[in-house]
């Protein structure tokens, strides 16, 4: 406890001892010229048009999906479509117009035609089963005991204690 008393005390002493150090001469803060940079100027076109699609089909994977979009000013319309995961094709058409905003309209098709139910048979008549012919048992017939062998079990018990070595 002595120890921290005087470790605190020098550390004091340090402190109420130690000058401030002045730099010799002020220092100027000085920014550099500014570049000279032509300012680019963006194209705005008031009349935005443009049209764009993919269509994905991947026998590997099974994966199908298309997608077609069309903007002319501000109005744009489009389709996407896809396969679920549950054996339904989903279709998306959606519009976008400043009046209306966002609308989309979602349709689920199934991948697989209807399976169309087969027509009833006529069932025939079922055929007449005749019996098999009896016979006579087969004579029962003992088998002989399987000798017994008696001997003491063995056991064996082994056991190997680790190797253990220091190397200094």
């Amino acid at each position: 406890m002595a120890f921290k008393f005087i470790a605190f005390f020098a550390l004091c002493i340090a402190a109420a001892s130690a000058g401030v150090i002045v730099p010799g001469a002020p220092l100027a803060a000085v920014a550099p010229a500014p570049l000279a940079v032509a300012a680019r100027v963006e194209e705005y076109d008031p009349h935005p048009q443009y049209t764009y699609g993919y269509d994905v089909k991947d026998a590997l994977s099974g994966d199908s999906k298309t997608a077609v979009e069309t903007r002319d000013g501000d109005i744009v319309q489009g389709q996407y479509s896809l396969n679920d995961a549950d054996g339904y094709r989903r279709i998306v058409d959606y519009t976008s117009d400043p009046i209306n905003g966002f609308n989309a309209v979602v349709r689920r098709e199934p991948l697989v035609a209807p399976v169309v139910a087969a027509a009833p048979v006529v069932a025939a008549p079922a055929p007449i089963v005749r019996a098999a012919p009896l016979a006579a048992p087969a004579p029962l017939v003992a088998a002989a005991p399987a000798p017994l062998v008696a001997g003491p079990a063995v056991v064996k018990t082994q056991f190997a204690s680790p190797l253990i070595s220091y190397a200094y």
